[in-house]
């Protein structure tokens, strides 16, 4: 009888990159209990290296390793030598005085198929091979089923081993996005790095792969976000500014949007405005959500109308500006802004708002010249028929692809009369009020900084190591500022002139209530002449509403109640004040959406120093 043949054994199979697994022959194995899978993740995560004894003990250990832990490590390795079952050869298994191998063929392993696919990926590329090489890394990418060992990352050990693989398989993804780009693929590497760039937003090469793609798909505007936003995070994190590289690239994508919009409107004959938008600001800080949602409202074919609502020196006009700059590709007839209130606060009337527009566009498209009787708007005594010289406004925006921010609008009137009946045409509004007269319109409210977003712009205008050797005063500057941009920007500027004077003592100035608002002017620029233009805004009753409620303690929430005790009305009257101060910006409700006289309400601390000036006033001219 011939001898029987031995039986060939199962192949076995394990997986790292995602959940932990492991087959033989097809067929899942049960890997043991959690302490034991956490040794044969730290094994197969360094396949075919000796893996120290100390590095498994912390990995199943991490805190205070039992007496017994020696002895318990080898209970697991012994279990895992019979689950990984024996071939002819060496064992799979083995113990030296470095520590423990396990040793693995590349079939046998999903992260030594990545390496090996990976390496060979790019040395295609290294030999020019774009096509191959994308195709290799890609296949290398494919093999990855999620967060590496993501079932076991309760062990610091293993989380640390989970983190060096991904950060393995974020180097091949930019790879193969770089190849990618080469190939000129860039759609497919905006939408693929979309999720990834999100996850990882310090990681400067993948940020960088992502704008050119963005870029070479024709999403200019999203692709200056995506380093404005990196620039921003990277100087709340760390304290740093984007790599020379990065900047010259961004200053590249600007200069390559402007040349495309020249060009494009020199082929339709089109003149360019005569005056564009202001220049942006450098040290512009924050706001990463809101201009997100303008570019995607006002760049890709959303509602045309966008309304940026907050108190006096928010910061809603730098906002604007910031968003034009980054919308220059995607409004090709230009990006123009209109002041609709003269430097004291008063409203400008409608045809000399007409007049300005009309010298700053050209009016292409507007007949030549009036009907009978007509009298162009800024020419002739009255100023023409405005409501006629708003229709001609109109009907020559369309076919136009503009954008038209009007500032600091004072109501619906005006802004109601300027916008575009159709066509591509785009208009950004600001104002303190929400403008709640205007039906389809997005409103985007422009809040006090966060803290973090206040530190950064201060330490943008002092220095950065400045503010970094006094964090603890730098954070009291910008509290005592309420957060507020201008206040901020203004307290930075007067720091920076006088070097001199410690951050602690300048602190402790603008936290005394009886000097804070004088010690805010910087040259001409000061924080009351903004918000005594708030202040006027409002009916003799807003003001004499908001003195009352002046009264209240400084810094503090109050409730309905409170404030109907302090305004003297009862609460439902009390509830009409405080929202129409709100609807101002004057009145701050933080604490989300509650019922009414569950709500909290706060005056912003500088709105509050500036009403105590003036309650006396206040409550004069309305005689009570």
């Amino acid at each position: 009888m011939p001898l029987a043949q031995p039986v060939a054994p199962a192949r076995l199979r394990f997986a790292v990159l995602g959940p932990l697994a492991g087959e033989a022959g097809g067929r899942p194995l049960a890997l043991g209990p959690l302490k034991q899978r956490l040794v044969l993740a730290v094994l197969l995560s360094r396949a075919n290296t000796a893996v120290p004894v100390d590095l498994l003990t912390d990995a199943v250990w991490p805190e205070e390793p039992p007496r017994t832990a020696r002895k318990n490590l080898q209970v697991y390795i012994c279990t895992l030598r019979t689950l990984l079952g024996r071939e002819d050869g060496p064992d799979r298994l083995v113990h030296s005085a470095a520590g423990y191998q396990l040793r693995a063929a590349e079939p046998e392993l999903d992260l030594l198929r990545f390496r090996a696919l990976a390496r060979a990926g790019r040395a295609a590329a290294d030999g020019g091979a774009l096509a191959p090489a994308a195709r290799l890394l890609r296949q290398a990418l494919d093999l990855w089923q999620g967060p590496p060992l993501a079932d076991l990352r309760c062990s610091p050990a293993v989380q640390a081993e989970a983190d060096r693989l991904e950060a393995r398989c974020l180097g091949v993804h930019e790879d193969w996005a770089e190849t990618e780009l080469e190939l000129g693929n860039a759609g497919a590497v905006a939408e693929d790095l979309a999720e990834l760039a999100e996850r990882h937003p310090l990681r400067e090469r993948l940020q960088a792969a992502r704008m050119n793609a963005l870029h070479l798909s024709g999403r200019q505007a999203e692709a200056l976000a995506v380093y404005d936003t990196h620039r921003q995070l990277l100087a709340r994190e760390l304290g740093l500014e984007p790599s020379p590289a990065l900047t010259a690239r961004y200053r590249e994508l600007l200069a390559r949007g402007r040349s495309r919009t020249t060009a494009a409107r020199s082929e339709r004959g089109t003149p360019p405005p005569g005056a564009l938008l202001p220049a942006d600001t450098a040290d512009f800080t924050g706001r990463s959500d809101e201009l997100r949602d303008l570019v995607e409202e006002l760049g890709d074919g959303g509602r045309r109308v966008a309304v940026l609502s907050g108190p006096a020196g928010s910061g809603k006009t730098a906002l604007a500006v910031h968003a034009g700059h980054l919308l220059a590709d995607r409004f090709p007839d230009g990006r123009v802004l209109v002041r609709l209130r003269t430097e004291d606060g008063a409203a400008r009337p409608l045809p000399e708002v007409l007049a300005e527009l009309a010298a700053l566009t050209g009016r292409p498209g507007a007949p030549t010249s009036p009907p009978p009787g007509t009298v162009r708007p800024g020419h002739g005594h009255g100023h023409g028929d405005p409501a006629q010289a708003a229709a001609l406004w109109r009907a020559s925006l369309a076919g136009r692809r503009l954008l038209l921010i009007l500032d600091d609008a004072p109501g619906e009137a005006v802004v109601r009369e300027l916008l575009p009946g159709f066509g591509p045409s785009a208009v950004l509004v600001t104002s303190r009020s929400q403008l709640a007269g205007l039906a389809s319109v997005r409103r985007i409210a422009v809040p006090p900084f966060a803290p973090a977003e206040a530190l950064d712009l201060l330490g943008r205008i002092v220095g950065t190591g400045r503010t970094g050797a006094d964090r603890a005063a730098a954070a009291r500057i910008v509290a005592a500022c309420g957060l507020l941009p201008l206040a901020v920007r203004v307290a930075g500027t007067r720091l920076a002139v006088l070097r001199h004077l410690p951050l602690a003592e300048y602190a402790a100035r603008l936290e005394d209530p009886a000097g804070a608002l004088d010690e805010l002017v910087a040259g001409d620029v000061t924080v009351r002449a903004r918000l005594d233009s708030g202040w006027h805004d409002l009916t003799d009753q807003g003001r004499l509403a908001l003195a009352r409620l002046a009264a209240l303690p400084l810094a503090l929430l109050f409730t309905l109640p409170e404030a109907a005790a302090a305004l003297g009305r009862p609460e439902r009257l009390a509830l009409r004040t405080l929202e129409a101060l709100t609807d101002t910006g004057a009145v701050t409700s933080p604490t989300g959406e509650v019922t009414a006289h569950a709500a909290l309400y706060a005056l912003p601390r500088l709105t509050h120093l500036h009403a105590r000036e003036h309650a006396v006033q206040a409550v004069g001219a309305v005689g009570g």
